[in-house]
């Protein structure tokens, strides 16, 4: 790289390189300071740091002739650019360790087909727009070129401006955020892609190089996996692997993109590939992304996005001549975008207000584009006007983020509800679709137990999961470990002060979930919430929303001794429980765990049996729609067992249900009269039986009985046949067989049969599932 090569040459290399990092302090500042101001207004982080750095720029202070000298020295331009890729390097690095690649695969044709609509609809207009620029700056040679590069120019997306736009919208796990990440990499990679091709074409001799970097970047993704299963084995009793291993991953990573940039091409591909490829189980991949999270999210990119920013010079648009240059390519590019991805949403059948969003993410531009005029041979330059087509894609490039960002955010206000998250229960959606799982565990006793709930819930093994461990840990008052100079701390111990808690039970968790993906090649994400119990339930729920979670597992506040009766654990728990259950928006269950006597982790030598009780109500058919998940688990035998009530002596058995096969179609609403709360139960367990029990998928037995105390005998018969019982919390009709089945309720959160099922009083050795469905409010979207 020759920016690189320029900046270790220089005589003097110190005062540039304060300088440098004097602009990015200033960027850090200045950003925050536009953050405060425009974040009320809901105004994403990107545009803050994009002004920081217009502000910084020539554009005002360093129009002042003293601010001049100093930021914008001769040299300091080459530090800003060996800064910059080295900062654009790690964030696509990043992008490919977070990749949701399974959403990805699934959803490949239609992010593809969204991606190229813009880039095709773009090109077009490009090639008008070429005729223009090229007798604007007067080009006499390589005409066919530089449209190659407007129509790149024009094509491109930005990704790491989505990615961050996406996250500091927080609809970064909603279907919309989620398509336009993944449809932005596919439109960058496939122009940078188009680029190389270009760059192929004009200079012959980049063949061969082409071919070195991409035997380079397969040569890092194999040594990867074995340096990080040598890491892993090496840190065994480690939360995490050292400082010195992390940056052994990192330089490699930066080596290459420096090895690509060389040889002239763009190492935005490689990078992200690498990261893709990257192993993502293990303490090295849990290290990186945790370092890497907190250094790109908090100093990196405000100081990559206020660079865009610096660039831009307003005394470019002085001349008449380049204020319709520029307002005629912000035109085509946006009209490009919105026409291509409206088009290519129209024939995916997505929402307008989607595909405008869509657009406008879409419209976004980077780094990349002033990075790929540097790629382009002298002989091109030359003839080009360099300095006029850089002040051109600069300008476009700030102009765009600054207006598409607003845009969009403005676009996802208004349209809120649309883009609300819907998915928060089980009953009303299709067992194919995507479920999102929250389960929370306070320690490493409930960890098992856990992973097997949701390694059940994978179901088929096709039906998309996406599933987060979330571990509990209590903020205590006091921190008992004195504060130790930087030089006293053991290697790894540099994180915040949140990662000291969780003791040996975070190593534990680790392990199990290290073992659980090696052995199931399941992804699991892990995240930790530490806060005092007064306001935990605060931070689960509001990871219930920002994740868009669909059901949330909670740990029961009591857990199993060596002697197989319950204990009750801290106070606390069961307090962080109950609000939860109150405030959570979406279902919840709540899980007994009786890990020595009931449910384990599915698996040949393990199969499992699960019975769920059917009394009728809202909380049951949730509790019937998770058992369909469960039911389509090979290693998992189902059991609906369905209570009815027994007519009174001398009356005929009048049955609702007659085991013969119902149309599917016969679940059509919900009911809101509690008087036809039966109906709505019928139908459901006729669904039930005509997908599950007559395929033999699933078990089905009915029970009569009169009162409560028969509901308990029946409760006592078959507690020994299963490992699991799964069960509404309440929601019924005041029915008799319900009524009184104990003296005294101990946990009214279980509701009375779950409150019964985790008592003594039967003396159960199954875990027992309770769960509580969301109740949707008037004012709240349904689909």
């Amino acid at each position: 790289m020759d920016a690189a090569r320029r900046a270790m040459c220089q005589a003097d290399p110190f005062n540039p390189l304060i300088s440098s990092s004097m602009q990015a302090s200033g960027i850090l500042v200045i950003s925050h300071f536009f953050n405060l101001i425009l974040k009320p207004l809901g105004q994403p982080g990107p545009v803050a740091q994009v002004l920081a750095g217009v502000v910084l720029g020539p554009s005002l202070l360093s129009r002042i002739a003293q601010v001049k000298d100093f930021f914008i020295q001769t040299s300091s331009a080459d530090y800003y650019e060996v800064f910059s890729l080295i900062f654009c390097v790690l964030f696509m690095f990043l992008i490919g360790l977070e990749m949701d690649v399974s959403y990805m695969r699934r959803n490949l044709k239609k992010a593809t087909t969204i991606a190229y609509g813009g880039i095709i609809i773009c090109s077009i207009f490009a090639v008008a727009l070429s005729f223009f620029i090229i007798e604007s700056v007067n080009v006499t040679s390589h005409s066919f070129a530089l449209t190659n590069f407007i129509m790149i120019v024009l094509s491109n997306t930005g990704a790491p401006v989505v990615v961050r736009l996406a996250a500091e919208l927080k609809f970064a796990t909603a279907e919309v955020g989620r398509l336009a990440i993944s449809a932005s990499l596919i439109c960058e990679i496939s122009c940078i892609l188009w680029f190389s091709v270009f760059l192929i074409f004009v200079s012959k001799h980049m063949v061969g190089r082409g071919f070195l970097f991409l035997f380079a970047t397969v040569a890092l993704v194999v040594i990867n996996k074995y340096l990080v299963v040598w890491c892993n084995k090496r840190n065994q009793n480690q939360k995490y692997v050292t400082n010195a291993e992390v940056l052994l991953f990192l330089f490699l990573v930066v080596g290459l993109a420096f090895l690509i940039e060389a040889s002239g091409y763009n190492s935005t591909i490689s990078t992200f590939v690498v990261g893709l490829m990257f192993p993502k189980q293990g303490k090295s991949t849990r290290t990186l992304m945790r370092k890497l999270t907190y250094a790109v999210h908090i100093f990196i990119l405000p100081v990559y996005f206020g660079y865009i920013g610096f660039q831009f010079n307003v005394a470019y648009l002085a001349s008449a001549r380049n204020v319709i240059v520029v307002a005629l390519v912000m035109f085509l590019s946006t009209g490009g975008k919105i026409i291509g991805t409206l088009m290519a949403c129209r024939y995916l059948n997505i929402p307008t207000s989607e595909g405008v969003v869509l657009a406008f993410l879409l419209n976004l531009k980077g780094h990349p584009e002033l990075l790929l005029i540097g790629k382009l041979p002298h002989q091109l330059l030359s003839s080009w006007h360099a300095q006029d087509i850089y002040s051109l894609v600069a300008t476009v490039t700030v102009l765009n983020t600054v207006i598409s960002g607003p845009a969009a955010a403005f676009v996802l206000r208004k349209e809120e509800r649309y883009f609300a998250h819907k998915h928060t229960s089980l009953e009303l959606y299709e067992p194919e679709s995507e479920l999102r799982i929250l389960a929370c565990v306070y320690g490493s006793r409930h960890i098992s137990a856990k992973i097997g709930l949701i390694w059940a819930l994978s179901g088929s093994f096709t039906t998309p999961v996406t599933a987060y461990l979330t571990h509990l840990v209590e903020l205590p008052k006091q921190r008992t470990k004195k504060n130790l100079m930087y030089h006293e701390l053991q290697d790894g111990d540099q994180f915040s002060d949140e990662e000291e808690y969780g003791g040996n039970d975070v190593i534990e968790i680790n392990d199990a979930v290290d073992t659980f993906s090696a052995d199931t090649k399941f992804l699991l994400h892990q995240v930790k919430i530490v806060s005092a119990f007064a306001a935990m339930y605060e931070d689960v729920c509001n990871a219930v929303e920002d994740l868009r979670i669909s059901i949330i597992f909670l740990t029961f506040h009591k857990h199993q001794r060596l002697d197989g009766k319950l204990e009750t654990g801290k106070p606390g728990i069961r307090t962080t429980n109950q609000k939860v259950l109150r405030h959570a928006q979406c279902s919840v269950g709540l899980f007994v765990d009786r890990g020595q006597t009931g449910f384990q982790l599915p698996s040949p030598d393990h199969v499992q049996n699960v019975a769920t009780l059917f009394f009728g109500g809202p909380d049951d058919r949730e509790a019937l729609a998770c058992s369909r998940r469960i039911a389509a688990h090979p290693f998992v035998h189902v059991t609906l067992i369905r209570f009815l009530q027994a007519p009174p002596e001398g009356e005929e058995v009048k049955g609702d249900f007659d085991g013969k096969s119902h149309r599917s179609d016969e679940v059509l609403m919900e009911i809101p009269d509690p008087e036809l709360e039966s109906e709505t139960d019928n139908a459901c367990i006729h669904d039930f039986y005509n997908r599950y029990v007559a395929s033999g998928k699933v078990g089905y037995e009915e029970m009569e009985v009169g009162d409560g105390k028969e509901t308990v005998e029946v409760l006592k018969e078959i507690g020994g046949m299963y490992s699991l019982f799964i069960v509404g919390k309440g929601g019924r009709p005041n029915l008799p067989m319900t009524s009184d089945m104990s003296d005294w309720e101990e946990c009214p959160e279980l509701g009375n049969v779950g409150d019964l099922l985790a008592s003594a009083e039967i003396n159960l050795n199954a875990s027992v599932l309770v769960i509580q469905q969301y109740r949707h409010s008037p004012s709240e979207p349904r689909d």
